[in-house]
């Protein structure tokens, strides 16, 4: 299949990894930012293919993961409202909040579906004019226009009873963040591939030219990974770094520009909950004032009670790249996709439940 089996050729894999062997002589630290590039990663054991000189972590690009416990309380808080029906992607159902999750607050009677888009969702509340639909907005960038334009969809059909709990995110204020802590020392950045879609490689450059990170924009594949280690590998022997592009099939400079200003027109940079952060400023988006009709915050009196944090879960650490799953006395134990103690395990992008499936690669 074009675009899929080129990059999952072993002759080619084995090319490449034997050329970063033959060209990495310094220890180096990178990140995979996004959780798609961690299960490609460990699913292929990518891992133990490369040479003690290159470390791999992983980092916070998992939109449910990141999403914090005081934010989830406000959606099953919502979903507990007579006459509302709550629409969400199916990886968030699972996820436990503070005291409860989604999936067990369905079962006790709330009406909450499982949809595939903002299309799915806007089809219900036409169907339930009489019922308030509230879309659960997680995600990065990549998510962030086809919610635009259902609001902008439903505004201009005159759909009144159709709102957004956003909670949606942005990805280079959080790197900044992590840099800034200086709790982990980095030396290249694994940009993720989707995210980079619709923002372009550009919005990367402050982490090469503030912070001497290298970054190279990869695809999904395990050659698109090999490549980007690669190309990190060669710019940091180089002592170059820079904002490369390994996934141009997907990506440009400059990024989707209609998505960009989809994303722009309905929504706001605002500060953002994450959860191991805290409270970053800028790194989230909320509804702009025109549109505030659609913000469920607004339209709902929302009381989630006093926020809790479950005991012993590593995940925030985890999403720092502090930690990994294996330094978690809850993973494996109590903590599985079955009986997920923390985001970090359900999520099929979550560092966890990755390491859970693919660790023994």
């Amino acid at each position: 299949m074009k675009f899929i089996d080129e990059f999952r050729d072993t002759e080619l894999a084995k090319a490449v990894i034997d050329r970063i062997h033959r060209r990495s002589k310094r220890h180096i630290r990178l990140m995979e930012f996004c959780g798609g590039h961690t299960v490609t990663i460990m699913r292929y054991g990518i891992r133990q293919l490369l040479p003690p000189t290159v470390e791999m972590l992983s980092g916070p690009g998992c939109p449910v993961c990141v999403t914090a416990n005081a934010d989830l309380d406000k959606a099953i808080a919502l979903a507990q409202e007579p006459g509302v029906i709550i629409t969400s992607f199916g990886d968030m159902l699972k996820v436990p909040g503070s005291h409860s999750s989604l999936q067990k607050t369905r079962a006790d009677g709330a009406d909450v579906r499982i949809v595939y888009s903002t299309i799915d969702a806007l089809h219900i509340a036409r169907e339930n004019p009489e019922k308030s639909v509230v879309f659960i907005g997680i995600g990065f960038e990549t998510t962030a226009p086809t919610i635009a334009a259902s609001i902008i969809q439903a505004k201009s059909e005159g759909i009144k009873n159709y709102y957004v709990l956003s909670m949606l995110k942005l990805c280079p204020p959080v790197i900044k963040a992590l840099l800034d802590s200086g709790e982990v020392k980095l030396d290249g950045l694994i940009c993720p591939g989707h995210v980079s879609a619709v923002i372009g490689s550009l919005p990367w450059g402050f982490a090469a030219r503030d912070y001497g990170i290298a970054c190279v924009v990869s695809g999904f594949e395990p050659l698109d990974v090999l490549q980007s280690i690669e190309m990190l590998v060669e710019q940091l022997e180089k002592g170059e770094p820079r904002v490369e592009i390994a996934y141009r099939r997907g990506v440009r400079p400059e990024g989707n520009l209609k998505a960009q200003e989809l994303m722009r027109g309905v929504f706001e940079s605002a500060p953002a909950n994450w959860r191991g952060m805290g409270m970053l400023p800028e790194s989230g988006l909320r509804l702009r004032e025109e549109y505030q009709s659609f913000n469920a915050e607004h339209a709902f009196a929302i009381d989630p009670g006093p926020t809790r944090e479950p005991k012993g879960c590593l995940c925030g650490e985890i999403l720092r790249g502090v930690k990994t799953p294996l330094d978690c006395k809850l993973f494996q134990a109590t903590c599985t996709p079955d009986h997920p103690v923390g985001p970090c395990m359900v999520s099929s992008e979550g560092s966890c439940a990755s390491y859970y499936h693919y660790g023994t690669v």
